[in-house]
């Protein structure tokens, strides 16, 4: 399966939060933009197979 998701990378004091906004609780935090950005494509990945 193949699309477009929108994902929000938002810093804050303790580094970056990621979440998908079409993905209801699919959600992730990392200590770097890229950690960030690897964790919320991991979560993508595993929310999508578990529906």
């Amino acid at each position: 399966m193949r699309g477009k998701l929108t994902v929000i990378i938002e810093k804050d004091d303790y580094g970056y939060f990621a979440y998908c906004p079409e993905l209801k609780g699919c959600h992730t935090q990392g200590d770097t933009f890229e950690e960030a950005m690897t964790n919320i494509k991991e979560a993508v990945e595993l929310y999508i197979e578990t529906i």
